[in-house]
């Protein structure tokens, strides 16, 4: 590896947006600044005074204890994440507000109050208690995106057993792995669920890929669809029969603050699962406070994020995070442009809905489908929109800033991952300038810095990779059971005695004139051409950029000349047809805005990507394909199958 940056970074995006003035939770850079000093400096103060907003049932006396990667946050503590998250509000006298609000696909719509969600949470507590779950048992949840799925997650949080959420986009084998690893004793799944028009079987995958898995000594089986499904008695339970017998008042255990809460499973390009573990007492005060700083919630908000509870984002920002501010969430089943294209903004419209974040391949393909859809509602209820999931192009902000949030609502286009567990850089809506395409500043208490190869600091404008040099509170404390991949892919590389340092794997660039970070994307994804290391990102942000163009996604493949050349999966607009002079006129824009060096080689038409259900653009499969290989790893998770086919058939 070379002593030079990792990523060369060439576009350019000047405009900038001024932050709200009617914030709550923190007003005008000043205050940001204030906040950011005191939590670098100290931390222990700092984060001590954020978690006291919450209930501790022991008071901590230790805020960071060991540093990572065995770090230990608030450690003699005890606390408990579903107290925090319902039993606090209720006691407050707000148990008749609205936590829960649900819309099926087909159409129901279901409200569940604070006090309604604890009973049907202490519910689920009591029968995985009845089915023998005790403190430090893993339960797995494979489930539609219903409200039993938040139910269940906070029964598990609130008598101390560890959930595991498996998307309910998984196949058996990769259920089957999940479970296994994490050696669960319950699985709680349902017959189905509904995903454009049509069910989604659930049950049938759980019983082959728990099939012969001795740990495994009970399914839990909510009903949703109706269907009939295979039953092995004395394994399977119904839970509308277990519910109907079981406590509504089940007790919140006292746990210890690093006492593990989840263990969530993340597939990198090999498709090899990792068992990222969080613990209750630091997950619970970062999601706590960036809910409430990156969102500005407040009391009466409906918050709607669009992930599935089987991912990071829904786990802190569809369950625990709006749970904790006391805030109402929206959960929605099914597909966004189902059985129309404005199923989206009909939810918005209809709910009131007052945040809105979601993923930017979302956002490019409802800026494919145009703007009269969001034309139709009124979305006069948006505050705030934000954005998650990967680096959003200028183009796509600022037609979600114009479309969406019709000139007026400020977007936090955050950064974080399923290890940080809480964001780490995003705008706060109160206080920093926007700019598209930046995920702006780090959060208070974030310590980030853009290195080289050698960890050396990168000059500002130049790309390199992003570490983080602090810990913070909902940080990951291990790979469950493997302490020694963890220190090997997120520590070893450029820590040193007394100084960690965590390798987050995306690339980025720190703007020479106000130190705004912009996130280049994974560092697996970067373009190695003729010498140059270009971000996929900034390439297609390029080609999005042309009028003609929806969604772009780039990767390399191998190359005689060049040692890999830039190959663009395309997608236009409506109404616009492929032709040569579009795939041209592609290159030219590319030429333009980077370099003649960073023109696709090869420009492929295609009317969608592969995509997984939460919006993610499967890369790596693409790069399977340019390179005329069999695509290989996991495929479970992508939404649609034809894609495959048809990009096969593009290529032929």
């Amino acid at each position: 590896m070379t002593d030079r940056p990792e990523i060369e970074s060439l576009l350019a995006e000047q405009r900038t947006f001024p932050p709200v003035e009617d914030a709550v939770h923190v007003r005008g850079m000043d205050a940001y600044r204030a906040m950011h000093r005191e939590a670098l400096a100290d931390p222990g103060t700092f984060w001590g005074r954020v978690a006291r907003e919450l209930v501790w049932t022991r008071p901590f006396t230790r805020v960071v204890g060991r540093p990572p990667p065995a770090v230990t946050w608030f450690e003699d503590g005890e606390t408990n994440l579903c107290w925090n998250a319902l039993d606090r509000h209720v006691a407050a006298g707000r148990g008749d507000r609205t936590a829960i609000v649900w819309e099926g696909e087909p159409g129901e719509v279901v409200a569940w109050s604070y006090r309604r969600l604890l009973e049907e949470t202490c519910r689920f507590a009591s029968v995985l208690r009845s089915l023998g779950v005790r403190r430090g048992d893993r339960v797995a949840i494979y489930l539609p995106m219903v409200p039993e799925a938040a139910a269940a997650m906070l029964a598990c949080a609130r008598i101390g057993a560890v959930h595991t959420v498996i998307f309910g986009g998984f196949s058996a084998p990769a259920v089957r792995g999940r479970v296994e690893d994490a050696e669960a004793c319950v699985v709680v799944t349902a017959d189905g669920g509904w995903r454009r028009g049509k069910e989604v079987a659930l049950k049938p995958a759980v019983d082959e890929a728990v099939e012969g898995l001795a740990c495994v000594r009970h399914v839990l089986v909510v009903r949703r669809t109706g269907t009939p499904v295979a039953w092995t008695p004395g394994r399977d339970r119904w839970w509308h029969e277990e519910r109907a017998h079981a406590s509504a008042d089940v007790a919140a255990e006292s746990l210890p603050a690093e006492h593990p809460l989840f263990i969530l499973y993340t597939s990198g390009t090999t498709g090899r699962p990792k068992g990222i573990l969080h613990t209750t007492g630091g997950y619970m005060v970062g999601v706590h406070a960036t809910a409430r700083w990156v969102f500005d919630l407040r009391d009466g908000d409906v918050h709607w994020c669009t992930a599935d509870v089987g991912w990071v984002t829904g786990h802190s920002y569809v369950v625990y995070g709006p749970l904790l501010a006391g805030v109402t969430t929206l959960m929605y089943e099914g597909a966004p442009t189902h059985p129309e294209p404005d199923r989206f903004w009909s939810i918005v419209a209809r709910h009131r809905v007052r945040v809105f974040y979601t993923a930017p391949t979302a956002i490019r393909a409802f800026m494919r489908l145009g703007d009269a859809w969001p034309a139709r509602h009124d979305l006069s209820s948006l505050r705030l929109l934000g954005s998650v999931g990967e680096p959003i192009n200028p183009e796509a902000w600022a037609w979600y800033h114009r479309t969406i949030g019709r000139d007026r609502c400020p977007i936090v286009d955050t950064w974080w991952q399923t290890e940080t567990g809480m964001i780490l850089v995003s705008p706060l809506p109160g206080a920093t300038p926007t700019r598209p395409g930046s995920a702006t500043l780090p959060l208070p208490g974030i310590d980030v810095a853009v290195v080289d190869a050698k960890g050396r600091d990168v000059p500002a404008g130049h790309g390199g990779l992003l570490v983080v040099r602090k810990p913070w509170p909902a940080m990951m404390r291990t790979l469950w059971r493997d302490d020694a991949r963890h220190r090997e892919v997120y520590w070893d590389r450029f820590s040193t005695p007394g100084a960690p340092v965590y390798l987050t794997g995306d690339g980025a660039v720190v703007d020479p004139a106000d130190g705004y970070l912009r996130i280049l994307g994974r560092v697996d994804d970067v373009l190695n051409v003729s010498g140059h290391r270009l971000s996929t990102m900034e390439v297609e942000s390029a080609i999005v950029a042309h009028p003609a163009v929806a969604e772009a996604a780039c990767v390399a493949r191998p190359d005689a000349t060049t040692g890999e050349a830039v190959c663009a999966f395309v997608t236009l607009k409506q109404g616009r047809l492929p032709d040569e002079a579009t795939r041209g006129s592609i290159r030219a824009a590319v030429e333009h805005a980077i370099g003649r060096f960073a023109r696709p080689a090869d420009v492929r038409f295609t009317d969608a990507l592969p995509k997984t259900r939460s919006g993610k653009i499967m890369r790596r499969l693409l790069r399977d394909v340019a390179a005329g290989r069999e695509v290989v790893g996991d495929t479970s998770t992508l939404e649609d199958y034809s894609v495959l086919a048809r990009l096969r058939e593009e290529d032929e």
